[in-house]
């Protein structure tokens, strides 16, 4: 989404704002069962989906601001690293081949499952929250590697040791930063919605097959909220940044997010846009005449400018830098 995209493009801003030395990997998932689903109705190789909405993905992201991250890698350029992980997880009793074909993460092997996100297997037990699955050993286990279907394109499909077929979406993602970042490294990020399953699952496969702690720091942006209900498809109320960018201008959008703490809700409505933009005016009317601003200079060792850095560094609390700034001009 627009706002994962903004909130990471200002982390790693900051962060080499602040002298650090960054390397920032943003992952595409281009192959899953929405993806393959979708090009079979359109009747298109995957390749040429994925590219279409990777294309404009990075106009939109041009637009908003967003710098390219160092590394894009595609899921499907990984799988090599993929099957390599989940060789480890069956060497080291954390997966099993079922008899569906599928390659499955034994939950139950892991001790520390649910560190992440807080939940217990007690609290996931089948029957409440996870529906059950025949083949797997246990309904909480998930899918590493997938057993291709006769009916699936070729493109869709590689050789394994465990049978032709494709990575689980959850394994992408571990393969992928593990390659790029090494098997420990210091912060992972995301929607907060991906906090559980999908990261609890990273954790549980990456240490299961390193031995070692995954991440030092996990970032999780909030919801988007639309009439105080969260954006979703479900729920009738979802829109694309593409549409509102029709309305706004990119920079308005951008401040609009940045003015939010990127771990509470973001709530979306004209009236807000329509602030942020009388803000963003405001700002930029009091910043024309400032010279140091024009030479791009920053003075930290004065009081406001330490107080925005103070800000920033209280988890990248971007409302109070804000009016800081505010305040200053």
């Amino acid at each position: 989404s627009a706002r994962v995209m903004v909130v990471f493009d200002m982390v790693q801003r900051w962060l080499r704002a602040s002298g650090m030395d960054v390397t920032y990997v943003r992952n595409i998932t281009d192959i899953d069962d929405k993806i393959i689903k979708r090009a079979v109705e359109n009747g298109e190789t995957i390749k040429a989906l994925t590219q279409r909405f990777i294309d404009a993905m990075h106009e939109d992201a041009d637009a908003l601001g967003v710098e390219r991250p160092d590394h894009e890698p595609r899921a499907t350029d990984y799988v090599p690293q993929m099957q390599g992980i989940i060789s480890r997880l069956i060497d080291n009793g954390h997966a099993y081949q079922a008899g569906d074909g599928d390659v499955n993460y034994a939950v139950r092997t892991f001790a520390e499952y649910g560190k992440l996100s807080g939940k217990s297997l007690d609290d996931l037990r089948a029957g409440e929250r996870v529906a059950v699955a025949g083949a797997k050993q246990d309904p909480l286990d998930f899918v590493l590697w997938k057993s291709a279907k006769a009916d699936e394109p070729q493109d869709t499909k590689w050789e394994s040791p465990w049978g032709v077929g494709r990575p689980g979406w959850h394994i992408e993602c571990s393969a992928m930063s593990c390659q790029l970042l090494g098997e420990h490294f210091d912060i992972h990020g995301g929607g907060a919605d991906l906090q559980f399953p999908h990261h609890e699952n990273e954790i549980a496969q990456s240490e299961g097959a390193t031995h070692q702690k995954f991440v030092n720091t996990w970032m999780h942006n909030g919801f988007v909220r639309v009439n105080e209900e969260k954006m979703s498809k479900s729920l009738g109320n979802f829109f694309t940044v593409r549409e509102i960018l029709s309305k706004y201008d990119p920079e308005v959008v951008r401040f609009f997010i940045i003015r939010a703490q990127y771990r509470s809700p973001l709530n979306y409505s004209d009236q807000h846009l329509d602030d942020a933009k009388q803000g963003l005016t405001r700002l930029y009317t009091a910043l024309k005449d400032f010279d140091d601003v024009k030479a791009g200079a920053v003075d930290w060792a004065n009081p406001q400018a330490a107080k925005f850095r103070e800000a920033m560094d209280d988890d990248f609390n971007t409302p109070e830098a804000v009016e800081i700034g505010r305040a200053h001009v």
